[in-house]
C-alpha cells in the first residue's frame, strides 16, 4: 500500500449464523482504516538549477531568496535539512531552514565585491532529519540542486590604500616641501578619476594641503613642536565624474623636535649676599629650561661670560644635573660701595645646533645676622634708620597723591564759582546793563501797581505800543472786541492769552506780553537803549535830572561821566 497513493480505506464486514445456510441471519458493520505514514520518499527538488543575483553592497545577512525541495511524507518524516556543499562560494554564502515551511533561505555572509567575483556556483543539498532504516535500501533520501549567484556592480566609493596614515616630519621643513602622500583609487571597473582634498574642519589654520591629482601632502606655513606637537587632519578622495562618491581617512602628523630653542633661566632670580659674608659661600642654586625635547634629554652647562670670566666678586659651580651654585669669592661686602650686583651668566645646551642665552642674576647687599638671616636691604636700611618698610614708603606716597588730587580739584572748583561783578566801579558803566541795590516796595507797594486795573478790562489803552521789540519791527496791535463788565479776571486772562497765542505779529521768541493793566504811562518812557537811534556819544543824559528823585541814581552815572571825561 501507499500511502502517497491513498491514505484512507473503508471495508463492510457481514456475519451469518448457520454457516451461511438458507434461512439463516446476517449483520454487517463498517472499518474504515487510516495508513499511517513511514519515511519511504527522499526529498526532491523540482528543478535542478537555481539562480539569484546580489548587489555587491549587500550587508552580510542579506537574505537573496528561497528554495523548497518537495517531500511527498508528512510530519516529522518531511522535514528537511539544507546545506551548502561543492561550491566555489561556500564561505560567502549561507543557507537556513524555515521550519515551518521547511524552506531553504539563501543569505549573504559576507562582503561581496563585483571586482573580485562576479558570478558563484554551489550545490544546494536536501536531507531528511528522520530517515527510517527500514527503508535505506530504496536509496539515499536527499536530492541536490546547483545554485548560481550573481553579483552586481554599483558605484562605490573610492577605497584609500591603509585605514590610516602616520607621517613624521621636522619642524624646520620649508614651506611647500612635500611631506608625504596618500593613496586610493576607484574599486569600480570603470576606475574613475579621483581629486584629493584637506577637510578644513580639521586643519582651520590651512598648515597643510594637498596635490588634488596624486595625494601629496605639503606644508603650506611654518610648523612648530613647541606650539603644536602633533596635527591630526582628515583626507577626503572624491570620484571627479560621481561627486557623491567620496571617502575620507585620517593622517596624523607627528612634528619631529629641532634644537631651535635656546636654555634660559627656569625663573627670575633675584638674591642676595650678606655684608660678612665669607669667601666659597654658596649663595644661590639657578636651573635652566628648555622648549625643546631632544630624543637623549636636557643637558645644560653654566659659565660667565667671558668678560666676567674671572669675576673678582662672585663664581659659578656647575652642578653637572642641569644646575649651578653661585658662590662668594672674598670676604666682605659694603652696602655704601654697591649695593646691587649683576652677573651675567651664559646657558647652553648639548643639541646640534647648540643654542645658548645670557641670563642676568641680581644680588643684592644686605645686612643679616650673626645665622646669616637678611634684617635689610640696600636703600631702605641707609634713608630710612627708623626702619620702615617698603609697604609702609609705598602708603605715604599714595597718601601723598591723595592729598594733591584733592587740592587740585578743590582749587579747580572754586575758581569755576567765582563770578566777575558786572560793574565794578561807577566808570565801567555798559550799554544796557545797569546795577543798583535799591530794593521796591514788594506787596504793600501800592503806588507802582493799582490791582483795579484788573477789575476794569476796558481800562487799558488801546495805542499801547510793545517794548519787547525796537520801533522799526512794531506791528501794528491788533484791535480786539471790547469785552463785557465783570468779566472774570481769570477768564480775561485766559482769553488775551490765545488772542496773543494766534497774533501773527508776535516775535518768534519767548516775550513778555502786557495786557494795558501796568498802570498809567511814566514820564521817563522807556530806559532801554534797544530803542535808541543814536550812540552812545552822542546821547545827552541830562534830562535824568528833571525826572525826580527818583531817578537820582541814573542821574549821578550818567550824568557826570562828561565831568569825569574831562
Amino acid at each position: 500500500m501507499s500511502r502517497e497513493n491513498r491514505e484512507q480505506y473503508q471495508v463492510v464486514i457481514q456475519a451469518k449464523d448457520m454457516g451461511g445456510q438458507m434461512g439463516g441471519l446476517s449483520g454487517t458493520t463498517t472499518v474504515n482504516i487510516t495508513l499511517t505514514d513511514v519515511n519511504d520518499n527522499p526529498p526532491r527538488f523540482p528543478q535542478s538549477t537555481y539562480q539569484f543575483s546580489s548587489p555587491e553592497s549587500a550587508p552580510p545577512g542579506t537574505r537573496l531568496g528561497r528554495i523548497k525541495a518537495n517531500d511527498p511524507d508528512v510530519g516529522e518524516n518531511a522535514e528537511i535539512e539544507y546545506s551548502l556543499s561543492n561550491g566555489d562560494g561556500s564561505d560567502m554564502f549561507d543557507i537556513v531552514t524555515d521550519k515551518d515551511t521547511q524552506e531553504g533561505i539563501i543569505i549573504v555572509k559576507k562582503q561581496l565585491d563585483f571586482e573580485s567575483k562576479m558570478l558563484y556556483t554551489l550545490r544546494v543539498e536536501a536531507t531528511n532529519t528522520h530517515p527510517d532504516p527500514r527503508f535505506l535500501q530504496l536509496g539515499p533520501f536527499k536530492d541536490t540542486a546547483l545554485l548560481k549567484i550573481s553579483v552586481e556592480d554599483i558605484d562605490e566609493p573610492p577605497m584609500f590604500s591603509r585605514p590610516w596614515y602616520l607621517i613624521e616630519v621636522d619642524e624646520d621643513v620649508k614651506e611647500g616641501s612635500i611631506i608625504g602622500e596618500v593613496v586610493a583609487q576607484d574599486p569600480d571597473i570603470t576606475k574613475n578619476a579621483i581629486k584629493y582634498s584637506v577637510d578644513r574642519h580639521t586643519d582651520l589654520d590651512r598648515v597643510f594641503n594637498i596635490h588634488s591629482g596624486n595625494g601629496s601632502l605639503f606644508i603650506s606655513k611654518p610648523l612648530d613642536r613647541e606650539e603644536t606637537p602633533w596635527h591630526n587632519i582628515t583626507v577626503i578622495a572624491t570620484e571627479i565624474n560621481n561627486p557623491k562618491q567620496s571617502s575620507q581617512i585620517p593622517v596624523f602628523i607627528r612634528i619631529l623636535d629641532i634644537n631651535d630653542h635656546a636654555p634660559e633661566f627656569s625663573k627670575y632670580y633675584e638674591t642676595f649676599v650678606c655684608e660678612n659674608a665669607k669667601a666659597g659661600q654658596l649663595i644661590q642654586t639657578v636651573s635652566a629650561v628648555d622648549k625643546d625635547d631632544p630624543p637623549r634629554g636636557h643637558r645644560f652647562f653654566f659659565e660667565l661670560v667671558p668678560e666676567f670670566a674671572v669675576h673678582p666678586n662672585f663664581s659659578i659651580v656647575d652642578n653637572k644635573d642641569n644646575t649651578a651654585g653661585i658662590m662668594t669669592r672674598r670676604n666682605g661686602y659694603s652696602r655704601s660701595k654697591m649695593s646691587t650686583y649683576l652677573l651675567p651668566i651664559i646657558i647652553f645646551d648639548n643639541d646640534y645646533p647648540i643654542q645658548s642665552s645670557t641670563g642676568t642674576l641680581t644680588i643684592r647687599v644686605c645686612a643679616c645676622d650673626s645665622r646669616g638671616n637678611m634684617q635689610s636691604c640696600n636703600a631702605e636700611a641707609l634713608l630710612f634708620p627708623a626702619g620702615l618698610s617698603t609697604g609702609a614708603l609705598v602708603a605715604i606716597l599714595l597718601c601723598i597723591i591723595i592729598l594733591l588730587v584733592l587740592v587740585v580739584l578743590f582749587t579747580t572748583l572754586k575758581r569755576q564759582r567765582k563770578k566777575e561783578p558786572l560793574i565794578i566801579s561807577k566808570d565801567d558803566v555798559r550799554d544796557n546793563i545797569v546795577t543798583y541795590n535799591d530794593e521796591g516796595g514788594g506787596e504793600e507797594d501800592t503806588q507802582a501797581f493799582d490791582i483795579g486795573t484788573l477789575r476794569n478790562p476796558e481800562a487799558r489803552e488801546e495805542s499801547k505800543m510793545r517794548r519787547d521789540v525796537i520801533p522799526e519791527t512794531i506791528f501794528q496791535i491788533r484791535r480786539t472786541a471790547p469785552l463785557w463788565e465783570n468779566i472774570d479776571v481769570q477768564d480775561f486772562i485766559h482769553r488775551r492769552l490765545k488772542e496773543n497765542d494766534l497774533d501773527p505779529a508776535a516775535p518768534p521768541y519767548d516775550s513778555l506780553a502786557t495786557y494795558a493793566y501796568e498802570g498809567n504811562d511814566s514820564i521817563a518812557n522807556s530806559l532801554s537803549s534797544l530803542e535808541s537811534l543814536t550812540v552812545e556819544g552822542n546821547q545827552d543824559y541830562d534830562y535824568l535830572s528833571d525826572w525826580g528823585p527818583r531817578f537820582k541814581k541814573l542821574a549821578d552815572m550818567y550824568g557826570g561821566e562828561d565831568s569825569d571825561r574831562d
